[in-house]
Parts: structure tokens; sequence; C-alpha cells
């Protein structure tokens, strides 16, 4: 467009300069002839040659002497005295006249009438009409020239867009997890803008192809180690555990003084040997569930249970453990309360976490309160321990973990809390601690309710059809407890 503007400005003032020169050469040239014809004229045919040749020329004469005075006018109003003068002066120039900016050419007409001159009028139009034709032809030319700078942008912007909607389209497709993530390069068409978003995008596609090849490298190498790890464990499990029967075995039987009493000396030996290897097969147990639970091969059989039922056997197992301590262990709250579960799995909840309890606790109280809060069951294992410091508050459910403190490490492998934060989860639970040092501390898990379908399924799996399903808070539990063991 500056380009046309300036093509139009340059051509009108070129066409301005022509139109001018023409009315000069013209006006002059009229001047000049008429000079030549009034010199051999008489006086009295003078006027109507001059209005003659005006019509004649399509032009506007003056005959005038030296003075300024108007002899003879054709086709003009009269001029002043002083302008006349001055044209003759000037003998070229312009001048406003009522037909508009007229060219004038003053001419004498010599001897003997040097004292007479003719002035002849030429039109020099402010807008000549091939100003108009220039005009329309560069806006012409500006028109094809928008027209084909819109058709090549169009062009142009129509394949950026495509460039850019495939690059788009590979990048969404590497978000689809059906499809390859690392992708596919974009081939270049052009070293442009969208030639650059390209090489770009596959450098990010070579980066993501070598970083997935290490990925499947780093995982395909620790599924091998994990799958060593287990295969270990599991050789590991047999060889321990066949020696350890045995010596639990023979144990008991000396226990039992089946061959005749023992010695008070024999006796203590015997019972240490049997509570050393039950405390190495809780260990072996500990690190076989924590090994399962991470590989995700440990499996829930889930069923309706009596949440209330299993806190107590616990807690009567518990009571062997606290019979030399001062220990008052009691269960609390909701009776017969149903929790979808595995019953095996909530009793080793259970378990860990009051044996901690009884473990930490030398006199007081271990208490395990039973709560029903909308669709779970909230149970707390509370006891007058001596808490957990807060340093140790967010690392006690980490494996091989213990507390800093000395005084409050046992013998153990650290496995217990690790394992039961684990299956709470793997129930769709969550599992909380509550201490202050010296006023001891509150372990708190939610388990989800069994639904009327759970239970009415379980139901009919203990084959008592006709039975209306019960609610939750009213089940007694002795039958489905039965089916479960």
């Amino acid at each position: 467009m500056a380009t046309a503007a300036t093509i139009v400005a340059i051509g009108v003032s070129e066409i301005r300069r022509a139109s001018d020169e023409e009315a000069a050469l013209h006006a002059a040239a009229v001047a000049e002839t008429m000079a030549t014809r009034l010199r051999f004229t008489a006086l009295e045919d003078r006027a109507p040659l001059v209005a003659d040749a005006a019509d004649g020329a399509t032009t506007e004469l003056l005959l005038v002497n030296q003075d300024g005075q108007i002899i003879t006018s054709a086709n003009l109003d009269e001029f002043p005295r002083d302008l006349v003068v001055s044209m003759l002066i000037e003998e070229s120039g312009f001048v406003d006249t009522v037909s508009g900016r007229q060219r004038f050419a003053s001419h004498p007409l010599g001897p003997p009438l040097e004292h007479l001159s003719v002035i002849a009028f030429a039109v020099a139009p402010e807008n000549p009409p091939e100003t108009l034709f220039l005009v329309r032809a560069v806006a012409a030319l500006a028109v094809l020239l928008i027209g084909i700078a819109a058709a090549v942008s169009f062009s142009y912007a129509r394949a950026a867009h495509d460039e850019v909607d495939y690059a788009r389209q590979r990048i969404a497709k590497m978000a689809d997890p059906e499809s390859d993530p690392a992708g596919q390069p974009i081939p270049i068409r052009a070293f442009d803008e969208v030639g650059v978003l390209s090489a770009a995008f596959n450098t990010l596609v070579g980066r993501f192809i070598a970083a997935e090849k290490s990925y499947r490298a780093d995982l395909a190498e620790a599924a091998r180690v994990d799958q060593e790890r287990l295969e270990f464990l599991a050789g590991l499990s047999h060889e321990l555990r066949t020696p350890l029967n045995a010596v639990l075995g023979f144990s008991h039987v000396l226990e039992s003084e089946v061959d005749g009493p023992l010695p008070p000396d024999a006796r203590e030996s015997v019972e240490i040997i049997h509570t050393s290897g039950e405390h190495l097969r809780t260990l072996i147990d500990d690190i076989l569930d924590l090994s399962a639970l991470e590989s995700g091969e440990l499996k829930l059989s889930r069923r309706p249970m009596d949440i209330r039922r299993a806190a107590e056997e616990v807690m009567r197992e518990a009571n062997a453990i606290a019979k030399h301590k001062k220990l008052d262990l009691t269960v609390t709250g909701e009776e017969h309360l149903l929790a979808y579960a595995d019953r095996r799995r909530v009793r080793q909840i259970l378990t860990n976490l009051v044996a901690n309890a009884v473990k930490f606790t030398q006199r007081g109280f271990v208490r395990v309160r039973i709560e029903q809060a909308g669709e779970r069951a909230v149970v707390q294992v509370v006891d007058s321990g001596p808490g957990i410091p807060a340093e140790d508050r967010d690392a006690i459910f980490e494996a091989y973990r213990q507390s800093s403190d000395a005084k409050l490490r046992v013998g153990g492998t650290g496995l217990g809390l690790a394992t039961v934060k684990r299956l709470v989860e793997l129930h769709g639970g969550e599992i909380r601690v509550e201490s202050e040092r010296g006023k001891g501390s509150t372990f708190t898990f939610t388990l989800p309710l069994a639904t009327d379908e759970e239970i009415q399924e379980a139901m009919e799996r203990a084959s008592m059809p006709s039975m209306p399903p019960p609610r939750p808070d009213s089940m007694q539990g002795t039958p489905l407890e039965e089916e479960r063991q």
C-alpha cells in the first residue's frame, strides 16, 4: 500500500508538471502567433480577430499596451492594471482567473507597434484526466497485489496451520495410553518457523525414545531383580521354616514334660528356645508379608466380618503376653459392626498394633475402641505407654525403621507397622498416629463397612438364604464367622 501511494504521488506530480508545460507552450504559441497577425491588422479589425482567435484556439486573449491598459479582451473579465503590468514583466507564469488557475504568456507585437502586447491564457488543470487514469490503474494494481498477497498468505497460513495441527495430533497421540509413548518424528518440509518447531519436536521425540528405552531396560532389570528376590525369599522361607518347625515342635514336647518333669533351669532354657523360635517365625512372616505386599502378589479374601469379635480374640492372646505386666486390656465401642475385609489380615493388623502397645507399655492400659463413622468402621488402639518422639512419627510406618530413642528399641525387623499401613491401604482405609511423649499413643485406622448386598451374598454362601439381610448394627456375626473360619 505504501508503494502504491508513492507511485500515485510521483505519477500525479509528473502528470501535473507535464500538463503545466503543455499549457505554457500552448499559451506562448498562441501569444506569438496573435502578435504576428495583429501587427499587420488594421485597428478596426483587431477586436474581431482577437475574438475569433480566442474561439478557434479555445483560449483567452488580451491585447494591452505597455501601461497595462486592456485594449481588447476575449472571454475574460477585467484584470487590474497592476496585474496586467506584472504579467507583461514576467512574460510567463500562472494567474487565477474566473475560469480557474491558468498559464499565461505575453508577446509584444513588435515595430511599429512595440507598445502593444498580446497575453494568451491556457488552462492548467489541477487534476488532469491522466491523473484519474493513473489512480485507477494503480488502485487496480494494488488490489491485484493485495489479492496475490492474501492468496499467498492464506496458502502459507494454511500450510503452517496444517503443520502445527499435524504436530498437535502427534503430541496428542503421544498422550494416548494405548499408543507408542515416544511418538514418531515429524517430516520437516521447510526450514521456517514451523520447520524449527518440527525439528524441536523431533529432538523431543528422540529424547523420549531414548528415555523409554532406558526406562524399559531399567524396568526389565527391576523385574528380574524382584523375581530373584521373590525366589530367594521363597527358598529362604522353606529352608528356615523346616528346621524352625522342628525346633518349635521339640521345644513344645519338652515343655509338655512327656518324658518326665524338667528341672527349673532346663524348663527355663526350653521356654527361651520356644520363645526365640516363635520370634524368628514372626520375623520371617513379616518379611514375606511385606514382600508380597510390595510386589502386589498378596490378594485379599474380603467378606463381612465382626470387628469386635476379632479384636476380642486378639486381646485374649495379648493377655498371655502381658500376664507379667500390670496392664488393663479392654475392648470397647460398637458391637457386631461388620466390616468388608479379609478377616485374617484384619487380625494381623490388630495383632501388630496391640502387640506393639503391650510391648512398650509397662503399666496402665491398652484399649481397642471400635466406632462407626458413616460407611466406615473406625478402630483405635490406645495405650498409656511412653509415647513416640515427634521426630519419629512420620517415619514409623517406613520399612526397617524403629524409634531413634534407644530406650524404645526392642527386637524386631521394623516391618510390623509398615505391613500394617500397607494392609490398611489395601483395604481402602487410612491409618494415622497421635502421640505425646509420656502420655501414650493412639493408632487409628479405618475399614469399609459391609453393605446389605455383601452381607446377603455371604449369607447365601453360608447356606442361609431364608434369613433376611440384617443391617451391620444388628448382625450377630456368628454364622459368618464360622463360615470364614
